[in-house]
């Protein structure tokens, strides 16, 4: 892919980032919270954080770790929720200019989210390997500082508290759904699928009895499929 140009200043990049960084303080600040309520050390969450730098991935995981699930089932999951990074990495990688060796490659697909993701890829020009590590830096320090604070809180705070501040992360995840839900019929319902077949996981029969785990898979798994056949995206190029 040539680009006529390439931006690669590391303080352009972190103040692209700062938004971002502020934004993640207060989802991670839930996250810590939750953490906390589910009997992790304030330790153990914030080096989940520092480890990860994934909602959804880390909203799941301690939910397994939890439910006491087996390794299998919590490395399965976590491909699966994780697995749309992949897919980004390769994406930004199309806009990557010669600074960019394996090294770098290696280093900054680590703080690939997907706010970090649209801003990068965002860019009209091309994007140096300075410039990803100016993005990442806010992002990274706004997740980790704000699962500090909030596992903190959480360890002191009465559990009546915590407990309702749980919800934001939840509304976090409702922030990512709903607006293309709203302009997309195909995201719609693809969305009201893997509901419906988390809710007949959760109430059926024999079916209630697979771990959570599993039914991320499943669910995730069997909605992205059926979307992709039912529901494929128009070629644009035709």
């Amino acid at each position: 892919m040539e680009q006529t140009e390439s931006i690669n200043s590391y303080i352009k990049g972190f103040t692209d980032g700062i938004p971002i960084g502020l934004g993640y303080l207060s989802v991670s600040f839930s996250f810590g919270m939750m953490a906390v309520n589910m009997g992790l050390p304030v330790w153990a969450a914030v080096l989940i954080s520092m480890t990860n730098l994934t909602s959804a991935g880390q909203v799941a995981g301690i939910g397994l770790i939890s439910a006491e699930a087996a390794y299998l089932e919590v490395a399965l999951t976590q491909l699966i929720i994780n697995l749309r990074y992949a897919l980004m990495s390769i994406s930004v990688s199309q806009k990557a200019d010669k600074s960019f060796n394996v090294f770098h490659r290696l280093l900054v697909s680590f703080g690939i989210t997907d706010e970090i993701f649209a801003v990068a890829t965002g860019n009209v020009s091309a994007i140096g390997a300075r410039y990803m590590y100016g993005l990442i830096t806010v992002p990274y320090i706004g997740w980790t500082a704000g699962t500090l604070l909030g596992s903190s809180a959480g360890a002191i705070l009465p559990e009546t508290i915590t407990s309702a501040m749980n919800i934001a992360i939840y509304g976090m995840f409702l922030a990512i759904i709903i607006p293309p839900a709203k302009h997309s019929r195909s995201v719609l319902r693809v969305i009201l699928l893997s509901s419906a077949l988390s809710c007949l996981f959760r109430y059926a029969p024999v079916l209630n009895r697979i771990s959570d785990g599993f039914v991320i898979i499943i669910c995730a798994l069997a909605a992205s499929i059926a979307g992709a056949l039912l529901f494929p995206a128009k070629d644009v190029s035709k």
